[in-house]
């Protein structure tokens, strides 16, 4: 479906979503180009934003650059292995996403419950097998959801009610009796999300408690800064796949269901990097001494650590 009838709008969303798209991967370009080069961020807490970043990255660059081709154009199509292809990428970033957030959130309750032990819990071996199973869980679950949807057939009228495909879509045009799919996603979805969404939340009820029990009120606002930022990315995600996922989609909230969507595989991306570098003074200082880097590199006179 076109996001809009009228050209001159069409012209108009496609410069706001390309400055949108162009912003998303230099910002997310940036924050991994620090942590790889900057050796005080080399961490648990930014190995995982920089996995986070090229997550945002990814998933923008699934949807953004064919939507951009559409509204300069005007030709709302997409063939069906070309969108077989598409929901296959938007569900196994989608997925990682959820898991590397569930990541995050077990790295924040051990840096807070467990700060004594922390480097000899979240190890580089555990992070890096962290992350590979964060990926390896995606690509599975992805895997599974789009070799069932190979079995679909299409005889229906074929209009997509979005700017991208996703398995929902593909559900309400297909002329194939959906039941085992819709079943395999239950199962599957349920299994993969009641787990990532238990590792992602539970952890902060014992952090809530830990930080309560900090006699100070530096120490407890100190404490709760470091997981503002992960917390805020946490609800804007969840409350986004709430909706486009949970909610029914009838006829009058087809609309609605675009401008979600929009926020979900366009500006969440934007968002996570802007989120994490305000509240970071970490990041902020890396910013710094880049520029302090570049401009000393102007000079000759290029620093060999920053």
């Amino acid at each position: 479906m076109s996001l809009s009838e009228n050209q001159k709008i069409s012209y108009v969303l496609f410069i706001v979503f390309l400055l949108i798209y162009l912003m998303t991967f230099l910002t997310n370009f940036l924050i991994i180009l620090l942590v790889l080069t900057c050796a005080h961020l080399h961490t648990p807490m930014y190995f995982f934003l920089g996995n986070l970043a090229f997550l945002d990255m990814s998933y923008s660059s699934v949807t953004a650059p064919r939507m951009l081709r559409h509204l300069a154009t005007q030709h709302w199509s997409i063939s069906l292995p070309e969108c077989i292809a598409q929901m296959f990428f938007v569900i196994y970033f989608g997925c990682c996403e959820v898991y590397l957030l569930s990541s995050m959130s077990y790295d924040r309750y051990i840096a807070i419950c467990h700060p004594l032990h922390y480097s000899q819990i979240m190890s580089w071996t555990v992070c890096t097998q962290m992350a590979f199973g964060v990926w390896v869980l995606g690509f599975v679950y992805s895997l599974v959801h789009t070799l069932f949807s190979l079995r679909l057939t299409f005889c229906r009228p074929n209009t997509i009610h979005n700017f991208f495909c996703d398995l929902p879509h593909l559900f309400q045009i297909s002329c194939t009796d959906t039941f085992i799919n819709v079943l395999v996603a239950l199962i599957v979805g349920g299994s993969f999300g009641i787990g990532a969404f238990s590792i992602t939340f539970i952890p902060y009820i014992h952090i809530l408690s830990t930080i309560l029990k900090i006699q100070t009120k530096h120490g407890k606002l100190k404490a709760f800064s470091t997981c503002t930022s992960h917390l805020t990315v946490v609800f804007i995600f969840y409350g986004s796949i709430i909706f486009i996922y949970f909610v029914p989609t009838t006829s009058n909230l087809f609309t609605v269901n675009r401008v979600v969507s929009v926020i979900y595989a366009l500006v969440n991306p934007l968002l996570n990097p802007l989120i994490y570098s305000i509240r970071n003074k970490d990041l902020k200082e890396a910013v710094k001494r880049a520029i302090h880097h570049v401009h000393a590199c102007n000079y000759n006179s290029c620093p060999k650590n920053w």
